[in-house]
């Protein structure tokens, strides 16, 4: 167990070290991840300050308007990502198609990312966060990013709130790291994850649920009779990062209105199983473990349901 309060580079080195074959590529990955963290965070700390609030004049390729902390955030990390010449490709939620950085050329890995998760909360100054997913580089094409979430190498968000917080992943548990502005360093503060089997939360949109099919309508029936309290902030990040801690469930079904679901399957609904999974929980699109899913193309969206065990098998279960 790492000691609280360690620096997060030193952590990522440390849990290098376990592996003696490792080359170090992954450790400067993630602390390039690092470093566009904290330049995102100098800025969210200034938006009612300085000129970065409100709508960007541009429609990204989802056809959703753009924020300036949006383009800000997108632009630092395609930038840092390129720079660190970890990366083959870089795919980013706001981009129609992946970025070749020169200097990632020879990189091992490629990286997907939702630059600033819940940007229309901007302006009323609630928790946005970026959301990254890291897969190993195998055939040099677009089809790397079309890889199972089990096939992640690494994962994780960076949810900026009261404080600055770096949740991640290798796949070996789940760790916690807190920003500490006067030192500028991210120190552990959350080590070996693990949520709760059960919760008494739920956090969902129900301005839909008129659209929800059946299935989905009684189960969050079932979950109101038994007590359960909702939480909805608009935010993947934040309300992921609240269900990781408290236990429940967090869910974005389809409706009528979004068939195949709202979420982004490679930007946000993977990389976030896997850590809901690290913490032992589960993660499902209705019918199946959402990590054997196999993207078909890079802004495919899908249902997502993530949660303590206990919520998410009474969904698979048919609320019995």
């Amino acid at each position: 167990m790492a000691d609280i309060g360690m620096d997060l580079n030193r952590f990522i080195l440390e849990e290098e070290r376990k592996y003696p074959n490792a080359s170090g590529s992954l450790s400067i990955a993630l602390m390039s991840v690092e470093t566009a963290a904290k330049m995102i965070t100098s800025h969210t700390r200034m938006a009612g300050l300085a000129d970065i609030l409100g709508k960007a004049d541009k429609i990204n390729i989802q056809g959703e308007e753009v924020q300036k902390l949006d383009e800000f955030a997108n632009k630092v990390l395609i930038k840092v990502l390129s720079d660190s010449g970890q990366f083959y490709a870089i795919a980013s939620e706001e981009e129609e198609e992946p970025i070749y950085p020169e200097k990632g050329k020879y990189g091992k890995y490629i990286i997907a990312f939702d630059p600033l998760d819940g940007s229309t909360n901007i302006e009323v100054n609630v928790s946005i966060g970026t959301i990254f997913a890291v897969y190993r580089r195998i055939t040099g094409t677009i089809n790397d990013f079309l890889q199972k979430g089990e096939d992640l190498i690494a994962a994780g968000y960076i949810i900026y709130g009261s404080s600055t917080m770096f949740i991640y992943t290798t796949g070996t548990g789940l760790n916690g790291f807190t920003l500490d502005p006067s030192a500028g360093l991210f120190l552990l503060s959350h080590n070996d994850m693990k949520m709760p089997q059960e919760g008494k939360i739920y956090s969902v949109n129900e301005s839909n649920a008129a659209g929800w099919d059946e299935k989905t309508k009684r189960y969050f029936e079932t979950l109101k009779t038994k007590g359960y309290t909702a939480r909805f902030i608009g935010t993947m990040v934040a309300d992921v990062h609240r269900t990781l801690l408290k236990g429940g469930i967090f869910a974005y079904p389809a409706d009528h209105k979004s068939k195949r679901g709202k979420l982004r399957l490679l930007y946000e609904v993977l990389p976030m199983s896997l850590l809901m999974k690290q913490a032992g929980g589960l993660a499902t699109d209705g019918t199946q473990d959402i990590l054997t899913v196999k993207p078909s193309e890079l802004h495919e969206r899908s249902p997502i349901f993530m949660g303590s065990q206990k919520e998410i098998e009474l969904l698979l279960n048919n609320g019995q």
